[in-house]
């Protein structure tokens, strides 16, 4: 008996353990999408530097292989893509290539030190020669800009919409003071001695002060910058890498104050000039009034808007389900005649 058990185990462990016949074996030959490979000669898993005009290299890694294809523009002026990394969880499932771009100026890009180059004009020749050096076309290019590069994706579409399929708005308004004034809104509503604590060091000029910069980022950054109690580590790996030379000259010294180059920019008046689909997002914590970005969708031709009941100024985080199923619609949606 106990040897008739012992075969019978030994008859069901083989048949376990043996493969199936080679007719039954699923082979996945489509591996397309898994292809990042470049027109390089050696392959470098994606990355891909590109050199400009004026002899600098800006850095650029490809993910995928799709017709429908996203190249990211990051904030700060002078962040990093790390912060975007996000979509790398979501982007492959949704068969969506896309490309991460550091900036001129930003950590894995050429840093040069002349101010002369820290305009809106010229960065938007720079994504011309990215697109241009990545083979991105009408027929499978949309452009998504977060914060800054919301800034930058609506000035390169104003005018070269012709080379873009989609064009994507992510926590940015058409408008630096009208940015500003909700900004000193949202501002107000912080407790009075906190104020007055962040006066005294603006008055004084002292932006950089360790105790400046921990009052900012404790009592205003985590309730509309990224409301995650902890920051995911490509945020604070971001934060950490930001040109703030870069940053200053065009921003300003503070989120509070506005004094860079960007004070007066507006396109308000232009958006009506965007022919190509556009989505805005926006979400309710933000720094940018969300109400604004909802009428960004209806001033341009063909637009769209998508809400973040959860999210602030980093709602890719924050929001982050709502936000991707927003943006991934969006370019699905858009995107059907690339697939074809």
């Amino acid at each position: 008996m106990y040897r008739s058990i012992a075969i019978f185990c030994a008859c069901a462990f083989l048949a376990a353990c043996t493969p199936p016949p080679v007719e039954q074996v699923v082979v996945q030959e489509d591996c397309h999408y898994l292809d990042s490979n470049t027109d390089q000669a050696v392959q470098t898993g994606g990355v891909q530097m590109i050199e400009l005009e004026e002899g600098y290299r800006v850095w650029t890694k490809k993910h995928g292989n799709s017709p429908m294809k996203v190249l990211i523009l990051h904030g700060g002026p002078a962040g990093t893509h790390e912060y975007l990394e996000s979509f790398q969880s979501f982007f492959p499932q949704a068969n969506i290539e896309f490309y991460e771009y550091d900036q001129l100026g930003s950590y894995y890009s050429d840093q040069p030190t002349d101010t002369s180059l820290w305009t809106i004009e010229r960065f938007v020749e720079e994504v011309e020669q990215v697109r241009v050096a990545l083979g991105l076309n009408s027929d499978n290019f949309f452009l998504l800009g977060q914060s800054w590069g919301g800034i930058l994706a609506m000035e390169y579409a104003l005018k070269y919409q012709d080379n873009l399929k989609g064009l994507i708005i992510c926590n940015m308004t058409a408008d630096f003071h009208k940015y500003a004034d909700y900004n000193a809104k949202l501002r107000s509503q912080l407790r009075p001695s906190l104020i007055d604590s962040l006066l005294a060091y603006e008055n004084a000029g002292d932006y950089s002060n360790p105790v400046y910069v921990q009052l900012v980022e404790d009592e205003f950054y985590t309730k509309h910058i990224c409301r995650l109690e902890v920051w995911p580590e490509p945020v604070v790996r971001s934060f950490g890498h930001f040109n703030m030379d870069v940053y200053t000259y065009m921003q300003g010294p503070s989120e509070f104050v506005p004094g860079g180059i960007l004070k007066d920019w507006s396109v308000w008046d232009r958006l009506g000039e965007l022919r190509v689909p556009t989505l805005t997002v926006g979400a309710k914590y933000d720094s940018m009034n969300p109400e604004e970005m909802k009428e960004m969708a209806s001033l341009v031709q063909h637009g769209e808007y998508h809400y973040c009941p959860n999210g602030s100024h980093m709602a890719l985080w924050d929001d982050q389900q709502v936000f991707m199923d927003g943006v991934i619609d969006f370019i699905h949606k858009h995107g059907d005649s690339a697939e074809k």
